[in-house]
């Protein structure tokens, strides 16, 4: 995988947890001087990357070379990018370690934290218009 290339991310900024990773990914990024492009989905720039709203707060997106990922494989791109955390990329893209990781992305913390985003939505004050 090549990691000159430019890389985008779309992830949840509303989401505390999504935030709070994206974040640090992204300060590390631009410490870094890394081309890697951290999109909110609920900004402009989200918009621009054809997913609905709802679709893309379940889980990580990340365009690398033409190629749209999400889940686990996205953060393997993403991690792969940047060099403090390319030996996790590689620990948790073995064969075995991925397919574990991937059914505990998949089944159980990108599930929870979809449904924790769904409570915090509905706990939301109800925007009056006047």
């Amino acid at each position: 995988m090549k990691n000159n290339a430019s890389t985008s991310v779309l992830y949840n900024a509303n989401c505390p947890v999504c935030n709070f990773e994206i974040r640090h990914y992204a300060q590390y990024a631009h410490s870094n001087g890394l081309p890697i492009r951290f999109d909110d989905l609920n900004s402009e720039a989200g918009e621009q990357w054809g997913l609905d709203p709802d679709t893309a707060a379940r889980r990580l997106y990340v365009l690398h070379d033409g190629r749209l990922t999400s889940g686990l494989p996205a953060f393997l791109v993403l991690w792969a990018q940047m060099p403090r955390y390319r030996w996790l990329a590689q620990i948790v893209g073995l064969p075995g370690i991925r397919h574990i990781a991937s059914a505990v992305y998949d089944y159980i913390l990108a599930p929870l934290i979809y449904r924790w985003h769904l409570r915090r939505l509905r706990k939301q004050p109800a925007d009056v218009s006047d």
